[in-house]
């Protein structure tokens, strides 16, 4: 009986809801977000988001003959870094068309429209044949995601034989006694920002729980090695706040 209602529901921040209803749920929280999404992420992180967006596609490894999926791409920061640091063509993809408008607008601005394919998808069911992509990336996506073990197996398949899956998620903190300023940062102040910049202070409370309902760092090291990927491995960044895991397809 309880395995079977784990199968019918998902977590939605620290609720629990109809699995068909999550992805339509978290389709509004970043439709109520998406023009302020950039500003508010530094708001959040104090900027610090930057500084490990950096050290992800330093990672990532862009090359000219290198084809990336950007998966969750919102706003396009993973995606014009890769094609600035002389990466090759990119898929950007995400499930909220409202998160990937302002990126096509950031990509008119800057110039990379020939560059980049944009498809609104689910990344748990993705239209592209197997073995397309050399490297795929997720920055701050998956924990949204209903069914994220199926979302890791998706990308093993995506991947060519010597490919790369990196996803940068928010973590679980590593720092012992910061706990308590942590949670008052994450579910008191965090919202009232929200509130008073992007008018929604409840996307921001989800935001904040969904972080704390993400799987900790070996958990999730453990769901890349059982969906195959190998040579599994993971980077805390800021003791834990986020992380960088990463595994090959061999």
């Amino acid at each position: 009986m309880n395995q079977s209602n784990e199968s019918d529901t998902a977590d939605f921040g620290f609720r629990s809801v109809p699995r068909e209803e999550k992805s339509s749920l978290v389709r509004q929280v970043f439709d109520s977000v998406a023009g302020k999404y950039d500003i508010m992420n530094d708001l959040m992180s104090f900027g610090v988001h930057r500084l490990w967006k950096r050290d992800f596609l330093t990672m990532l490894d862009p090359r000219p003959h290198r084809k990336l999926l950007d998966l969750a791409a919102g706003t396009g920061d993973i995606t014009f870094g890769w094609l600035q640091r002389g990466g090759g063509p990119v898929v950007m993809s995400d499930i909220n068309s409202s998160m990937l408008d302002v990126g096509r607008d950031r990509a008119t601005a800057n110039g990379y429209l020939g560059d980049i394919e944009f498809l609104v998808a689910d990344a748990e069911n993705l239209p592209q044949p197997d073995r397309t992509f050399d490297r795929i990336s997720m920055a701050f996506g998956l924990r949204n995601c209903t069914n994220k073990q199926r979302v890791i197996e998706e990308a093993l398949r995506l991947l060519r034989p010597g490919g790369r899956f990196l996803v940068l998620e928010f973590s679980k903190l590593q720092i012992a006694g910061l706990e308590k300023l942590y949670d008052a940062w994450s579910f008191q102040a965090l919202p009232k920002i929200g509130g008073l910049v992007a008018k929604d202070s409840e996307s921001y409370r989800y935001l904040a729980e969904s972080i704390r309902m993400f799987p900790p760092q070996d958990e999730l090291k453990r769901m890349f090695e059982a969906a195959g990927f190998e040579r599994v491995c993971y980077r805390n960044l800021s003791g834990g706040i986020a992380a960088i895991h990463a595994g090959w397809k061999l």
